[in-house]
């Protein structure tokens, strides 16, 4: 978990960041020229995804790999159109931006040299010295994207990183994003002031989240813009056991969404890093797990509107639900 003093001390200091090996950005490419050279499979690779972002590339090669037929009949998004020689320096003027993957370092430094004279961005594949900018790993939940960077130093690392977050972030958050994107267009619905949009925006969130085994419905978007909530949330149970890594990741979606966490004193001191700095922790005692008095408060808390989870040491871990 992070260090709260040195984050206020970062703050107090006159600078709210640490340093950052690159900007992560996110270009708007949609009906934007993109000049790609390279007929191979990394090429091809940087074809489908500049398409994906609604680019129109144009692909440089004298011969290419096995798939670009395909991907420029029926590119996923965007325009694919394959130019059959070697590029120019006037191939590069006007791009958005500029992708090229060489065996050849005069070559790499050629196609850089000429895309910075045109003012373009310019990424070499793998050739971190003619790079403007880079690729990183990718989790597509679009329109939410996440990107994530190692500055080039571990890429297999990076990977792994994408792989925890995707496992993280369910299918489901694709939907959420795109609703989100809708409901921005009309704005006036979701409050008059600026706090009433972030209260707005603040419930939508929760409940994304409280909900992320599904999409959103449209009673769910009535009653947000209502400012009403679906109703109180049955208590998650989750039974723990003295192994962290048992823990599934819907156990753990549970933890991180959750508003008041009762627990047993003998849970595992690393399964509360999961929760939420916010969340409320309330320690259980041996003996009193199911008391009167534990489950009227878990009752309370729930109908009060709280997303409520209450963690037992048990040697059978699992995660059930139970109505208030």
């Amino acid at each position: 978990m992070s260090n709260d003093k040195e984050g206020q001390a970062s703050v107090r200091g006159g600078s709210r960041i640490g340093p950052l090996a690159n900007l992560p950005v996110f270009f708007k490419l949609g009906g934007k020229r993109v000049v790609l050279v390279g007929g191979g499979e990394p090429a091809l690779w940087k074809a489908e995804l500049l398409a994906a972002s609604g680019a129109h590339v144009e692909v440089f090669a004298e011969t290419f790999a096995d798939g670009f037929s395909g991907l420029e009949a029926a590119p996923p998004s965007g325009q694919i159109l394959l130019v059959r020689r070697r590029w120019t320096a006037d191939d590069v003027a006007g791009a958005a931006l500029a992708v090229g993957s060489f065996g050849d370092e005069a070559d790499a430094a050629a196609f850089a040299a000429a895309a910075r004279a045109a003012g373009v961005p310019v990424n070499v594949v793998d050739r971190p010295t003619f790079c403007d900018f880079q690729f990183g790993a990718i989790v597509n939940r679009s329109p939410l994207v996440v990107g994530i960077s190692t500055d080039g130093a571990a890429p297999v690392f990076g990977q792994a990183i994408r792989s925890l977050i995707e496992s993280l972030l369910p299918e489901s958050f694709t939907l959420w994003a795109a609703a989100a994107r809708d409901l921005r267009r009309d704005g006036a619905r979701l409050g008059d002031t600026p706090d009433a949009k972030r209260r707005f925006w603040r419930r939508f969130t929760d409940l994304a989240i409280a909900r992320s085994d599904r999409g959103p419905t449209q009673d769910d978007l009535d009653h947000l813009i209502a400012g009403q909530t679906a109703g109180p949330e049955p208590v998650a149970i989750i039974d723990v056991g003295e192994d962290v890594d048992e823990l599934t990741l819907g156990a753990i979606r549970l933890l991180r969404a959750a508003d008041d966490i009762f627990f047993d004193t003998s849970i595992p001191a690393a399964v509360m890093d999961f929760a939420r700095r916010e969340a409320r922790r309330h320690p259980v005692a041996s003996g009193q797990g199911n008391s009167r008095e534990v489950g009227d408060a878990l009752a309370r808390r729930a109908a009060g509107g709280s997303r409520v989870v209450r963690l037992r040491l048990s040697t059978e871990p699992r995660t059930t639900a139970r109505p208030t």
